[in-house]
């Protein structure tokens, strides 16, 4: 009696030309590619050493800053370009880059903070400015610009 095996085969249209077709322009390559987006988290590739020389205390500001090192089993699209010689085993490493995570939240605080610090400067500077005007003769701070352009005369 003949014994029936059953077989799992793709689908055929999963192998079509189309699915494993080559790009049709040339462009330069990705030194650094980027990760697909994961919702609620910004990625950046953190330097961990330059020129063969470890570089802790960059990697370390980036760790107390709230940046976490991503796990190379979640990113699994990047293990392509990985690094085998790991420093940070599990991790996804390039180059002496180590790509790192961080809530978007915490980079939307980062953003409003350094913004209250320029603006806290400029204020500084416009009152010291401002501190030498004189009525006969006064100063004007103008914080914009235009372009014009001539007639052709």
């Amino acid at each position: 009696m003949a014994e029936t095996t059953t077989q799992n085969r793709a689908p055929r249209e999963s192998s079509t030309r189309e699915t494993s077709a080559r790009p049709t322009m040339w462009r330069p390559p990705e030194t650094l590619p980027m990760p697909d987006y994961r919702s609620g988290w910004a990625h950046r590739w953190v330097r961990i050493s330059m020129m063969g020389e470890a570089d802790p205390s960059n990697i370390s500001s980036k760790l107390r800053e709230g940046y976490e090192p991503c796990k190379a089993a979640d990113y699994p699209e990047l293990m392509t370009h990985a690094s085998t010689n790991e420093r940070f085993p599990g991790s996804v490493e390039i180059g002496g880059l180590l790509l790192c995570r961080i809530p978007e939240e915490f980079v939307k605080q980062r953003t409003e903070y350094y913004a209250s610090q320029n603006k806290a400067q400029m204020d500084s500077v416009d009152n010291s400015f401002m501190r030498e005007n004189d009525p006969r003769m006064p100063l004007f701070s103008e914080r914009q610009s235009k372009v014009t352009f001539g007639n052709g005369s």
